[in-house]
């Protein structure tokens, strides 16, 4: 699976339910297992940004508090239009529209620099939390590279890709949205309360009586209906896992009849996805139907109260309709600030896994004082190498052998023998546990990685291509190269005779699993990269295993002409293809067992020409 297909399904089956919670929850309940320090260290992360937010918490402020003057001052307008009335009906004149002219003037001011302040608090805001994205993305990928091969063998592909996606998204939405919304909630919240009270204590107090029903229902049902969108989450994720499987081996269910299984699963999942999301959904839409009937009790008891008061003259009518206003903006905040506290944990969570895997052990550090070598002459020598995966089971036991430059060495054994996992130690993806590997009578541990690795070329048995034109993915190999240096490494791997027979030749495009070209031809794509590359030293791990016979001999004929005055390690199981190697090492159990070349080995009538004699018996 290409790593954009992976990228999609960590977003699509992590991800659901996003925004679509209670009060706008996001779906999912992970807590952070140490929330305080969490915090600590994303604030410190921040630091850089300390300015921009400063000034973003200052103009949320602001607008805040500029929108909660605007009812009292419309207020003021009520109240004028209320008394001209009253004074025209009794001949002492009429309603000064003057005075309403002017407070409209300067209501418009009051909302147009609040908007302003809105506005520029989310533009800075955004600016800083796509500066944090980019930067932590960044130092992820970077990350990435300065990891040990053993980390990813023992942590899925998908929760990497989550930490670059999901989590990174998760503190992008919390800078950008829920940052501000903090100091506008609780500005709006506070600055509310004083204008509610400098209107009429009584009617405040009548407001603080309905709050607390209001706010049993919303944390009531916030906490039922969380963990449904919690259930939600995880079963979308089984959906759409079981979906992009199915599809991904489309060919292989319907080769084994495998319709009505996979239909049967399918439907098991989405009816446990669709009963979780209905009662999710459910109690999520019966949330404003009750908050609405608790404010409305609270209107009826406001308006009663407000106009008992107004017609003894202790308050003006405007300021009726002021404190209706207000109330409406006082259930808002709360509710706000009790989504705030779920996306805060969701936030913190996010974080720690982010940091922790760029506090994740890395590769060895390079040498002080690395070897450069002006021409590298391809001598390899492996000296008493012991290595395990796991320092408590070493799979490779004493390993010594020598290369001399332009031999082509095979590495022949049962499954599990330690074949790749010389090739790994060779390119330094591991480190031994004890002895060396020499390159020319240095320690490859005396080279950067770079530098060594840049002496050497692979052919892999799974071919890696990705999303670009044939060009591109043989240009791979050295970036620099001309088109007309492509297009000689193409031939000499035999891809140009059938990439004229393709639509677009050379500048077409392959797909992300490149399954437009067929497997061997995907293979010969790989060679050619590596014969582009032109390396001093080169690995072929059962380069030929995925063509037909035909191919495969036009492989060979092309790998002769690579591998000379190269040294040249071969890995591979059909040993009819290792022949004339100078050097063949047998390898059973992590050990070298038997050393020489096809006719001594099967003289000697061992490990070796068992393994042969097995093969050419199976063919027979």
């Amino acid at each position: 699976m290409s790593e954009q297909n992976k990228a999609a399904k960590i977003r699509r089956t992590q991800r659901p339910g996003a925004g679509h919670g209670p009060m706008g929850m996001m779906g999912g309940g992970e807590k952070a297992k140490d929330f305080k320090g969490t915090m600590k260290k994303l604030l410190a992360y921040l630091n850089v940004y300390k300015l921009s937010i400063i000034i973003v918490l200052i103009f949320a402020a602001v607008s805040a508090a500029l929108s909660v003057a605007g009812p009292k001052i419309l207020g003021n307008v009520t109240t004028e239009i209320f008394n001209g009335i009253l004074r025209k009906i009794k001949g002492e004149g009429g309603i000064d529209f003057t005075y309403i002219r002017n407070i409209m003037l300067i209501l418009l001011a009051i909302y147009l620099v609040s908007s302003l302040f809105s506005y520029i608090q989310g533009w800075v805001m955004s600016n800083v939390s796509m500066k944090v994205s980019y930067n932590l993305r960044k130092e992820l990928s970077e990350k990435i590279n300065r990891m040990p091969l053993k980390y990813f063998d023992g942590t899925n592909h998908g929760e990497v890709l989550s930490r670059i996606t999901n989590d990174v998204d998760t503190l992008s939405q919390t800078l950008n949205q829920s940052l501000s919304q903090i100091i506008t909630s609780v500005t709006t919240l506070v600055g509310v309360f004083v204008m509610m009270l400098t209107i009429s204590w009584q009617l405040t107090l009548v407001t603080g009586l309905i709050l607390p029903l209001s706010m049993v229902l919303i944390m009531t049902i916030a906490k039922k209906s969380q963990k449904y969108f919690k259930q939600q989450q995880d079963y979308l994720g089984h959906v759409n896992g079981h979906v992009e499987e199915m599809y991904g081996g489309h060919l292989v269910v319907k080769a084994f009849n495998g319709e009505k299984k996979s239909i049967e699963k399918f439907d098991e999942l989405n009816g446990k996805l669709y009963a979780t999301a209905w009662k999710s959904q459910f109690l999520t839409s019966i949330m404003m139907p009750l908050m609405n009937f608790v404010g409305n009790l609270g209107y009826v008891a406001i308006c009663i109260l407000g106009g008992y008061m107004a017609a003894k003259g202790r308050i003006p009518v405007g300021d009726i309709q002021a404190f209706i206003q207000y109330v409406r903006q006082f259930t808002q905040p709360i509710s706000q600030i009790a989504n705030i506290s779920n996306v805060l944990q969701q936030t913190a969570a996010s974080a720690e896994r982010v940091f922790e895997f760029l506090a994740e052990e890395e590769e060895v550090p390079e040498a002080a004082n690395p070897v450069k070598l002006e021409n590298v002459n391809g001598n390899v020598e492996f000296k008493n190498v012991h290595f395990g995966y796991n320092p408590d089971t070493i799979i490779v036991n004493d390993f010594s052998a020598k290369v001399r430059s332009g031999q082509r060495v095979a590495i022949v054994g049962p499954t599990g023998a330690g074949k790749t996992t010389m090739v790994k130690l060779l390119m330094r993806f591991y480190d031994v546990n004890e002895g060396a590997i020499l390159i020319d009578g240095y320690d490859i541990r005396e080279f950067t990685r770079g530098d060594l690795r840049s002496m050497f070329g692979m052919v892999l048995q799974d071919t890696w291509l990705y999303n670009a034109t044939i060009m591109e993915n043989i240009r791979y190999g050295r970036l620099d190269a001309t088109d007309e240096e492509v297009i000689k490494a193409a031939k000499a791997a035999h891809v140009d005779s059938f990439v004229h027979t393709l639509p677009g030749g050379y500048n077409m495009v392959l797909n992300e699993d490149a399954t437009n070209i067929s497997q061997g031809q995907k293979q010969l794509l790989t060679i050619a990269r590596a014969i582009l590359a032109d390396p001093k030293i080169l690995i072929l791990d059962e380069a030929t295993s995925s063509v037909d016979t035909r191919t495969e001999v036009q492989i060979q004929k092309a790998m002769n002409n690579l591998m000379k005055n190269r040294t040249s390690f071969i890995i591979a199981h059909r040993l009819s293809t290792i022949r004339d190697a100078d050097l063949i090492l047998v390898m059973q159990h992590g050990d070298i067992v038997e050393q020489g070349n096809h006719e001594e080995l099967l003289a000697k009538g061992g490990v070796y020409a068992s393994l042969y004699n097995s093969q050419f018996e199976t063919a027979s």
